[in-house]
């Protein structure tokens, strides 16, 4: 399997002929993204949740692919209402299967919102609270990816891996909104995953972090081994 991170927490992950895309957040809207929404042809879109740095281009990019979304229920539901047919609907703990394998949702210690407006699209003083966050448990191709969305650190990370072994984890490192890189590399204890991904780090000032710091302590105190990526490149698991 093809992990291609897209900037922020955005990734495409690819086998044989899918292409699932996870939180679509993309050029112009995020300033990291290496392309835009109309350079994306995912055949799946999952969500972790509604904030704008994980929805902003989902609508866009589903109504022009036909991509076939995933998201906690309220969202799903947000989704149906902006005219998209192709939704399924899980709760935390269901899981979807597909040809190229499943996505399951699992608890994540975050907020959520949906965008406001049409004239205010993604204006967090216009967003709605809604629902719960979530992170995703992705088997593509036979690889396990564990997105685990904006989360604070949680000790039952343990239990989900326990659950289901994780091959890679994407995890957030950025701080201020989510786990900052201290707690990441607990929670790459936890989660014990083969390869650990740093995330949501680096796109805005509040989330600025030191990323090689990270890789250094996770590599010293775990058997994981941290990959960087640049926006735009891939790493093949």
């Amino acid at each position: 399997m093809e992990i291609r991170f897209l900037g922020h927490a955005c990734f495409e992950l690819s086998a044989g002929d899918a292409r699932v895309l996870v939180d679509p957040f993309l050029a112009p809207h995020n300033p990291a993204a290496p392309v835009s929404a109309e350079e994306v042809d995912p055949t799946h879109i999952l969500i972790t949740h509604g904030h704008a740095d994980h929805v902003a281009d989902a609508v866009s990019v589903a109504k022009r692919t036909g991509a076939h979304c995933v998201a906690i229920v309220e969202i799903a539901s947000w989704l149906n209402a902006q005219g998209l047919e192709a939704v399924s609907d899980p709760n935390l703990g269901g899981t979807v299967e597909f040809d190229w394998g499943w996505v399951k949702l699992v608890q994540a210690f975050h907020t959520s919102t949906l965008p406001g407006s049409a004239e205010t699209p993604f204006s967090a003083e216009t967003g709605v609270v809604i629902g719960m966050p979530s992170g995703l448990v992705i088997n593509v191709g036979g690889t396990t990816v564990y997105h685990l969305g904006d989360t604070c650190l949680f000790s039952d990370l343990k239990l989900i891996a326990e659950r289901t072994p994780v091959d890679v984890a994407l995890i957030p490192i950025g701080g201020h909104y989510t786990m900052d890189r201290h707690d990441a590399v607990v929670a790459a204890e936890l989660i014990g995953a083969g390869t650990v991904i740093p995330i949501h780090y680096n796109t805005f000032p509040p989330i600025e972090t030191d990323a090689e710091a990270f890789k250094s302590d996770v590599e010293s105190k775990t058997g994981s081994k941290v990959v960087i990526l640049e926006p735009g490149a891939t790493h093949e698991a």
